[in-house]
């Protein structure tokens, strides 16, 4: 919930710009649902993917102050975050929650981004895999190994969300191993190794190049460091290091 529209389009406009030069990465932006519209207006015909940071599992329907599937593609998006960690501990997103707005998303053809992530406390318990497994299987469950096939997963520690802490590579990387295994008893190795599994949790310049070098990282969730274009590119760049 950041910026004013003048300032979002002038970042995906920028974005923009830099993104016709980048052929062999995917690059997208969630900005709020008051400027999908515009944004989606301003990226039309560009390299850059617009999606939303949320959904409700519902099409239509008596839900004020939510938004459906089929509006998020009727204003040009073409994606959908579901469960970000924010949601879940602010909002009271469940797995249960996650899950029907998976399936419903990928019902409409839209396509979904899934978050999962352990707390500190979780974390410190020792139970870290324990409430991956449980997270990941509980939002894929009813899915087909097809439908797992079109999710893509974002693994984001709770404690390493908007508190400049990070997870060492090597925290993410086990993570990241960890969820594609679980991946691999739910849908197979072939459709495992095709799910891209992103990291999230205060990625910045400094540190993206050596995450997204670790074997099973795909690509980054970027928070507050995306809303400085500056910043996003040099992350987007990273890969190249």
């Amino acid at each position: 919930m950041n910026k004013d529209l003048a300032g979002a389009l002038e970042l995906v406009n920028r974005l923009k710009a830099e993104a016709d030069d980048i052929t062999d990465a995917d690059i997208g932006v969630f900005p709020p649902y008051a400027y999908l519209a515009p944004v989606a207006q301003m990226l039309k015909g560009s390299r850059v993917i617009v999606g939303a940071q949320n959904m409700h599992p519902e099409p239509k329907g008596a839900f004020t102050g939510e938004i459906s599937a089929p509006m998020i593609l009727d204003v040009g998006a073409t994606h959908v975050i579901i469960g970000h960690s924010e949601r879940r501990q602010l909002f009271g997103e469940t797995d249960e929650g996650v899950n029907a707005k998976l399936k419903a998303a990928l019902g409409c053809r839209l396509n979904p981004l899934v978050c999962v992530g352990e707390t500190l406390e979780q974390r410190r318990a020792g139970s870290t895999e324990e409430v991956l497994m449980g997270q990941v299987e509980a939002a894929l469950s009813g899915l087909s190994p097809e439908e797992v096939e079109k999710v893509v997963l974002a693994y984001e520690p709770i404690w390493a969300i908007g508190t400049g802490e990070t997870a060492t590579p090597d925290q993410a990387q086990q993570a990241h191993a960890f969820i594609r295994s679980v991946l691999t008893r739910k849908a197979g190795s072939n459709v495992a190794a095709r799910v891209r599994i992103q990291y999230g949790g205060s990625v910045k310049p400094k540190n993206a190049a050596d995450l997204l070098h670790q074997e099973d990282i795909d690509g980054a969730l970027v928070g507050g460091a995306s809303l400085d274009a500056e910043s996003f590119i040099a992350i987007i760049k990273a890969r190249e290091a």
